[in-house]
């Protein structure tokens, strides 16, 4: 008996470490019943690729939800961007933070005639027709990032949820904007060549809920069975999101496991 009680101790310190948030959840039904398009309804090869315009347009014409990310530009501009670097995308070398958003727009995304968009832009294309998942990509200071993305979405009426990769991202949300519904991204991020980073450790296993109290995880869904990620959903009832799913066969083995789901290069069916 003396054994159990400290076993018991540990589980119980464990499930309040990972907890989402429990207490005044906000009303995720507005984001229910729709599949999201990642950076778009997107085509690396065409003239709509990922987190451009078109691919926004194509998206919301097609019924789609969207994923999308936002960062900062020099002049401290919202963008539509992806990656930290410009090279796979655009062709050049440098930052999206080393450039203002004049000198952004004389890259073109893909050799296609698109752009890098402003944030405000995107949402007023969307104009609140599908919902949208935004992640903030954290490439600097956390809160920077939030704030400046969150004086656009301040304004924006359309149905939206945040999430990142990054906790002090998601706490920012908790601590400033408690009415927004929050995520945490996350996955296995071992490799065979690496190992993973505490800072990673802390997020793979969701430790990180400690401080951040998201309404959902949204976590790699090849990773599907690690053991936080499914007592949130089980035993918590938070929502569940997948990413990113690549074909019609993984979206069908996944829709027991989670609840919204985000994908790519393929048109979901039902």
């Amino acid at each position: 008996m003396t054994i159990l009680i400290p076993i018991l101790l540990v589980i119980l310190l464990c499930l309040f470490v990972i907890m989402p948030r429990m207490a005044r959840r906000p009303d995720w039904s507005i984001l229910m019943g729709w599949h999201y398009a990642h950076r778009g309804l997107h085509d690396n090869k065409t003239d709509a690729p990922e987190n451009s315009m078109a691919a926004i347009r194509k998206a919301v014409e097609a019924g789609y939800g969207i994923e999308f990310d936002v960062q900062l530009s020099r002049d401290r501009v919202p963008v539509v961007f992806h990656d930290e670097t410009l090279n796979r995308v655009c062709g050049v070398d440098g930052k999206v933070r080393d450039y203002t958003f004049d000198e952004l727009q004389e890259f073109r995304l893909m050799n296609s005639d698109e752009r890098i968009p402003r944030f405000a832009d995107v949402l007023d294309a969307v104009g609140g027709k599908v919902p949208l998942i935004i992640e903030m990509k954290i490439h600097e200071d956390p809160e920077e990032v939030c704030a400046a993305a969150d004086s656009l979405l301040r304004l924006y009426t359309g149905p939206y949820c945040i999430e990142s990769f990054h906790p002090f991202a998601v706490r920012w949300y908790r601590r400033n904007r408690p009415e927004v519904i929050r995520g945490q991204l996350s996955s296995n991020f071992n490799s065979p060549d690496k190992r993973e980073k505490p800072s990673h450790f802390l997020v793979h296993h969701l430790i990180s809920n400690l401080f951040a109290r998201p309404d959902f995880i949204a976590y790699c869904h090849t990773h599907k069975g690690n053991l936080s990620r499914r007592l949130c959903r089980v035993l918590f009832r938070a929502l569940s999101v997948a990413w990113t799913i690549r074909s019609q066969e993984e979206l069908d083995a996944c829709r027991k496991d989670f609840d919204l789901f985000i994908f790519e290069g393929f048109i979901p069916r039902g």
